[in-house]
């Protein structure tokens, strides 16, 4: 039993902050998995990025909500911090025309150490990733002062792996919600997609 649950913890690592070999393979196997870019495909929708958007997103992992993003702000900038080389490196390989356009920035950066940046954003995005964070009513709030007035964050949870299961949607709406509000966020609400297990997407905005 120790031996499989070192097993299962090893491979759980790799998701949250790939390296190696074995990153190399999790960025791979969630850049080609169905239901993984139908739930970054649905976020950024539900973003509603417009063509001269500046957009960050926090923990892009193998670039393809990036992509999507890209695809929306043709006039403006998608920027995005990744806190693993491995998914830097992957990021931007997926991404080479945008970066190459300067229409795409990648850097190697986490929630808790977001770089400066010479303007606010219009909108910011992050999938799968909070769960990571430590403090994330902070770290909400820091992104907050990044985004300027009127701006929205986007902040979407599919609950997976071990002590995630039991997470209902409602249960995670909450969460998300109870975060956002805490943060100073306005306009909260929540969007749910139907895969399995369940996405949910909490929305605000910087009213401040």
């Amino acid at each position: 039993m120790k031996t499989m649950e070192k097993v299962v913890g090893a491979i759980v690592s790799q998701f949250r902050r790939p390296t190696g070999f074995g990153g190399r393979l999790a960025g791979f196997e969630m850049a080609i998995r169905t239901s993984n870019r139908r739930r970054n495909a649905w976020a950024v929708d539900l973003l509603d990025v417009r063509p001269t958007d500046h957009v960050l997103e926090i923990g892009f992992g193998p670039g393809v909500a990036i992509r999507e993003l890209a695809n929306r702000a043709t006039e403006g900038l998608v920027v995005g911090i990744d806190h693993s080389e491995v998914m830097v490196e992957a990021a931007k390989r997926r991404n080479i025309d945008g970066l190459r356009a300067n229409r795409i920035d990648l850097r190697l950066g986490s929630a808790e150490a977001v770089p400066s940046f010479d303007q606010p954003f219009d909108r910011i995005l992050s999938v799968n990733s909070i769960m990571f964070w430590s403090e994330p009513e902070k770290r909400l709030e820091e992104l907050r002062g990044l985004l300027r007035v009127g701006g929205v964050i986007a902040v979407v949870r599919q609950p997976r792996g071990p002590g995630s299961r039991t997470l209902s949607p409602e249960q995670v709406a909450a969460e998300l919600t109870e975060l956002l509000d805490a943060a100073g966020f306005a306009h909260i609400r929540t969007e749910r997609l139907d895969l399995k297990p369940p996405v949910v997407c909490a929305l605000g905005v910087n009213a401040a």
